[in-house]
């Protein structure tokens, strides 16, 4: 079993708000500028997306990749930390 990050454990343990991109477990300054700068700004925007994508992981991670150039666990995290917090607010 995968251990997850602070981030990822701070984000999933609250309701979403009007939290950043970059609060994100995967999604860093870089990438989060990245994301902004494509109108991505908000979690809940890139959470939109995955709701979009069906909650689909593999197109949501190959999207990010495209998006921003995310690596493989950059994608992971993030693909990991949205799934776990549908699961707990959706």
């Amino acid at each position: 079993m995968s251990s997850t990050s602070q981030k990822h454990r701070d984000f999933v343990a609250e309701p979403m708000g009007d939290k950043p991109v970059g609060s994100l477990a995967g999604i860093g300054d870089v990438l989060g500028r990245k994301l902004e700068e494509k109108g991505f700004d908000k979690a809940y925007v890139v959470l939109g997306q995955f709701l979009v994508l069906r909650k689909d992981e593999e197109l949501f991670r190959e999207w990010l990749k495209e998006t921003c150039g995310a690596n493989a666990k950059q994608s992971r995290d993030c693909s990991g930390c949205l799934r776990e917090w549908c699961d707990a607010f959706l």
